[in-house]
């Protein structure tokens, strides 16, 4: 234990000292912008502007996904886009996203502000699992990206989801609680490249409390978190708030190296490495459903199953695809709980966390295909809102150089992955077998990502 202590201690001077050095607040302009009325407001509401555009245009626009702006906006450019924001600059999205924005204005005006419920705060969690696994089961099964008016209904379900949430709810119950989105992005954030910390030595000396609670420059944190404690950014979408309420100058906003995040965990939940499992066989459906072989593993699906219902035949490959790398890690942890002591829940939870790395990885490289395969669209589509035809490929970069691209991602991810099992290791036993630990999960982890390499090698056909 006190070999874990003094290791913990000098990983933690190590990481005040770089974040001193690299304080992006020291920046007085930046700091000022931060702290400004404006922000983040600037880029809400211009999000706002073309999210309503957006589901208008879904509504109303051409029936087929292929003609439509608010299809192209959204899945071919906004939705790659954003695990590559997520990397980059954390959860900033949230910050200006505008279901955040429909929340505020509704607690505004007609907000209780009652607390979140006990079993929100207990569950939560696990109903963000669920919802994402429904809507990625539902995209499939009703061809929800493939049809203009099935994308504006999910944005609308959600939209009125935020509006009840805002109306009885305090501060931003929905984002935290129960956006499906959110989930995801907090597990990718904890690999980015961004992190908020409070400066423990001056919190230590506040008796306001502004962070949380707020004041009369801005709300107290909208997620529930409370800077002075916090250690992740897992639920910061850096909106300013505690920057601008802080009478000590305490908050540093500083870049980091990848992944480093996951390293030191001190209390790793089921639930979050859960979903980093689930993601990676959504991953390989996502990528399976849009092989030129699909149509040859329906056909011998029907003839197991024996019928040829696609709800039976895709239902079954989701939950075997979703099963096959959550049984992997249990049976990884069961292995390694010869050499750790720990038992497959406290591995399944710990080293879970190490797969998100090659989710990420595996998320950007699948999403790449449709923005660099697809990404003539947006344009296209945009400028036959003013009577203008545009014609020809939609392809920003040839097949060959799109999975040059997507096999460079997947190593980068399955390293990622491993360097951050050997951290998981070292931090949490020592020197207590750290390597025998590290190296039964790389075998898992190389596993992994050569099956994403080997699906990513197939050819894949447009999904608009």
């Amino acid at each position: 234990m006190e070999e874990r202590k003094k290791y913990e201690d000098n990983e933690s001077k190590k990481n005040s000292k770089s974040s001193s050095s690299t304080n992006l607040l020291k920046n007085k302009m930046f700091k000022k912008f931060i702290q400004s009325r404006w922000y983040p407001g600037i880029f809400q509401w211009p999000v706002l502007i073309v999210f309503t555009f957006i589901v208008y245009e879904l509504l109303v626009g051409p029936s087929v996904a292929h003609d439509n702006f608010g299809t192209a906006g959204t899945w071919v450019l906004w939705w790659p886009l954003l695990p590559i924001m997520l990397f980059l600059l954390g959860r900033f999205w949230c910050a200006i996203c505008p279901f955040g924005l429909i929340n505020d204005l509704v607690q505004k005006f007609v907000g209780n502000n009652r607390p979140v419920p006990k079993f929100l705060r207990k569950y939560g969690i696990w109903i963000i699992d669920a919802m994402f696994i429904m809507i990625t089961w539902s995209d499939h099964v009703w061809g929800v990206v493939e049809s203009p008016r099935g994308s504006a209904v999910v944005l609308l379900l959600i939209t009125a989801g935020v509006i009840f949430s805002g109306a009885f709810f305090e501060r931003r119950t929905w984002c935290r609680y129960l956006c499906f989105l959110g989930g995801v992005s907090s597990n990718y954030t904890r690999v980015g490249m961004m992190e908020l910390r409070a400066t423990p030595e001056k919190c230590a000396k506040c008796k306001v409390l502004a962070c949380y609670k707020g004041s009369e420059k801005a709300d107290g944190c909208p997620m529930f978190e409370f800077p002075r404690a916090m250690e992740t950014n897992a639920e910061c979408n850096f909106c300013g708030n505690c920057v601008k309420n802080c009478p000590n100058d305490s908050i540093k906003m500083y870049p980091r190296v990848p992944t480093k995040e996951l390293w030191f965990i001190r209390k790793p939940k089921l639930a979050e490495s859960f979903l980093a499992v689930v993601i990676m066989g959504i991953v390989f459906v996502q990528n399976i459903t849009m092989l030129a072989i699909w149509k040859d593993i329906l056909s011998w699906l029907e003839g197991v199953t024996g019928t040829t219902s696609y709800y039976v035949t895709f239902t079954v490959t989701f939950i075997v695809a979703m099963l096959i790398p959550i049984i992997l890690l249990s049976v990884t942890g069961l292995i390694a709980k010869k050499f750790n002591g720990d038992s497959v829940k406290q591995n399944f939870a710990r080293f879970g966390y190490a797969i998100i790395p090659l989710d990420l990885a595996g998320h950007i490289a699948h999403n790449l295909f449709h923005l660099l395969a697809e990404g003539k669209s947006v344009i296209f589509t945009f400028v036959e809102l003013f009577g203008i035809n545009m014609h020809g490929s939609t392809a920003l970069l040839d097949n060959g150089t799109i999975q040059v691209l997507q096999y460079i991602l997947i190593v980068l991810g399955a390293l990622g992955s491993i360097y951050t099992v050997y951290k998981i290791a070292k931090h949490t036993y020592g020197n207590k077998n750290p390597i025998k630990t590290t190296v039964v999960y790389t075998i898992l982890l190389v596993f992994l990502a050569v099956v994403n390499l080997i699906l990513f090698a197939l050819p894949m056909e447009m999904r608009m």
